[in-house]
């Protein structure tokens, strides 16, 4: 792994995890000595993070962390789901025996990992597993594009969701479990019909519990 990717990677996930909060300044100064490594690999970074809405540019200011708020967040969930919907269809349509034993594993890890929080279950290992799930679903829907896009608009909406699952505020009663049971159940019974909307009201489920975070948060 090249210095520049270490440095991206890096970033990115102290920036979707919350652990430099949003509209932090990015100084490269601060951020060369967080990660022990030059300005160069920094700015490719940065300027990869850029692409992705992840940092904004700051005119004669450096970088700075992007704002979350709910009108964002609005548009990244709804631009989610056209592409994941789309994306779904298609690997139904399209998926063989190795996609859905794929689905099949990913459920089941998943799962897995999921009976083991409260018990000091690494929580991170968990989301791990959540993305793979979800990227599973998807994976055999033919198009590089739809899956760059989701990997995109994943990190976006994890901006929102990570700190609910790390605080553990977000708990309800919810079965998130078998939310992903009946997904994939329904994916693999080749019902794009019915595995779209329940893809579509796991996640409405997950932002009705951002939008009350976001509203909280912002005095309303």
């Amino acid at each position: 792994m090249t210095l520049a990717e270490t440095a991206y990677q890096s970033l990115r996930n102290a920036i979707v995890r919350g652990e430099i909060a949003p509209g932090s300044a990015l100084k490269m100064a601060d951020l060369s000595a967080r990660y022990d490594m030059g300005f160069s690999p920094l700015r490719e970074a940065l300027s990869r993070l850029l692409g992705e809405r992840l940092v904004k540019a700051e005119s004669l200011r450096g970088f700075k962390v992007s704002d979350l708020s709910l009108a964002e967040f609005e548009d990244a969930l709804q631009a989610r789901l056209l592409v994941e919907t789309e994306a779904l269809r298609l690997s139904i349509l399209r998926g063989d025996d190795a996609w859905a034993a794929q689905i099949v594993a990913a459920t089941y890890a998943l799962r897995l990992q999921a009976e083991r929080q409260g018990q000091g279950a690494d929580v991170w290992e968990l989301e791990a597993r959540h993305h793979a799930f979800h990227r599973a679903l998807l994976a055999a829907c033919g198009s590089h594009w739809m899956l760059d896009f989701f990997e995109q608009l994943y990190l976006a909406t994890d901006r929102y969701r990570l700190p609910i699952l790390t605080s553990g505020s977000g708990r309800s009663d919810r079965n998130v479990v078998a939310e992903h049971a009946a997904i994939a159940d329904a994916t693999l019974a080749r019902d794009p019909d019915l595995a779209c909307r329940l893809l579509r009201d796991h996640y409405q489920a997950t932002a009705a519990t951002i939008r009350k975070r976001l509203s909280v948060g912002q005095g309303a």
